[in-house]
């Protein structure tokens, strides 16, 4: 059933009509006319009607009295992020991952929920694991209500725990393996269907300075980028492959140069991915002679680019000046996704005070790393441009609204707006109905 005009001489009448089989073939049928749409217009009538008819729907009644202001919210949640992260989450295996590594782990709360609310703290506002169990009151996500602020410093120990000795292989003078290591490896093993290998990787560092003592080996003194000598760092090395989806992450005490985090990483990706061929891209700043020697080194049979300065070397200068198109674009594009991994891996504060929930914390911000590059590369594929923070407040003002009315508790969802519709389409999330009641208990 539905409203039509029809024209007839100077005048349109407006007209309920509904569909009906006839013989095989749909017919319209007038149920009634409703007069002279100017007329009903005129006098207001049309309103009046639509209101009067409101009474009867009663999803539609609930949503016109929020509207008009006339229902207070009893309680509001935003839902965007948990919505798309969640999805993304799910689909990428994470739950299955982190549940097969807690087997015989007799936590009490739940140690995967716990993670993921501090990835998804990391994506949308940073800052410490404290921070996160106040935020989360403001999201609707699954399965934390019960989650205490002692709960994400375990969670956090877990990740960041070392593994027995018979799983050391492969592991660096600085650091031994750890949890994170696994799930690191685990979630390569589930994209090699999609990614054949890692014939080209880049490599970069960032160094991230603790407000306390910053655990017991983790936090050194050493050169620091953020200004801060006066503080304890430590340094965070990220491994990206061709198509710009993080591959590992690895931590440092903040005196390592970055010419000894190069050869390490090199090592351990061939250990740890069962990598035929690499060819890794790196940052001048890693250049020293000892370090392209040991590249070279036939027993690694890596192929390696190391940044230069153009006007320090005659011959890259030349070369990059006579064709600078591809030069240009690919190493544009490598600067912009090391900016948006060091905003989110540059963390702070960071109070923890042991090398165990130090890692696990870092390691989240690694997680939420690939989360949102996979949103992006989704929304990159369907010809969306995905800037996170617009994309970010955008996802944030997707709310839910429960209201009371008549008696029965009600959800009304907020409309979505700019880039959000985009974002949960490109997670695979289909939104319910604008208004829904909330079941009720029998008394």
């Amino acid at each position: 059933m539905f409203v039509r005009t029809k024209t007839s001489g100077i005048y349109q009448y407006l007209q309920i009509v509904e569909n009906e089989r006839i013989d095989g073939r749909i017919r319209q049928q007038v149920v009634a006319t409703l007069g002279r749409l100017d007329v009903l217009q005129s006098k207001g009538q049309l309103d009046g009607l639509i209101s009067s008819c409101a009474r009867f729907a009663q999803t539609v009644s609930v949503l016109d009295a929020y509207q008009r202001q006339a229902l207070p919210a009893a309680e509001t949640v935003k839902i965007g992020p948990p919505l798309v992260f969640g999805r993304l989450w799910q689909e990428l295996g994470l739950p299955a991952i982190l549940e097969d590594l807690l087997a015989g782990r007799r936590y009490e709360f739940a140690v995967e929920r716990a993670v993921f609310l501090t990835v998804l703290h990391r994506l949308v506002v940073s800052g410490s694991d404290r921070a996160a169990e106040e935020w989360c009151r403001d999201y609707a996500i699954e399965g934390v209500d019960s989650l205490q602020l002692h709960h994400l410093y375990r969670a956090m120990a877990w990740l960041g725990e070392a593994l027995a000795a018979d799983q050391q292989a492969g592991a660096t003078g600085f650091v031994r393996r750890c949890i994170k290591d696994r799930i690191e490896e685990s979630l390569f093993a589930r994209r090699q269907t999609l990614f054949s290998g890692l014939d080209l990787v880049f490599f970069d560092t960032t160094s991230v300075y603790f407000e306390g003592q910053g655990g017991q080996t983790i936090g050194r003194h050493g050169h620091s980028k953020d200004h801060r000598p006066d503080l304890k760092q430590m340094v965070i090395g990220v491994v990206i492959d061709n198509t710009g989806r993080p591959i590992c992450c690895e931590l440092w005490p903040g005196n390592t140069t970055d010419v000894k985090t190069l050869i390490p990483i090199v090592d351990r990706l061939r250990e740890r991915f069962a990598i035929e061929r690499i060819c890794i891209v790196a940052d001048r700043g890693m250049i020293s002679k000892q370090t392209i020697a040991e590249l070279g080194q036939s027993a690694r049979t890596v192929h390696f680019i190391l940044g230069a300065r153009m006007h320090r070397v005659q011959e890259v200068r030349q070369i990059v000046a006579s064709d600078g198109g591809p030069y240009e674009q690919e190493l544009w594009r490598v600067e912009q996704i090391f900016r948006t991994i060091k905003s989110i891996l540059e963390n702070r504060p960071i109070y923890h005070k042991v090398d165990v929930t130090i890692r696990g914390h870092v390691f989240c911000s690694f997680l939420a790393l690939v989360l949102l590059k996979e949103l992006q590369a989704r929304m990159e594929q369907r010809g969306w441009v995905c800037e996170w923070d617009r994309l970010k407040a955008d996802l944030d003002h997707l709310q839910e609204v429960t209201v009371q009315a008549a008696g029965q508790p009600f959800v009304i969802r907020t409309q979505t707006r700019g880039g959000a519709g985009q974002a949960l389409q490109a997670a695979g999330v289909a939104l319910g109905p604008v208004v829904r009641a909330i079941p009720q208990e029998p008394s």
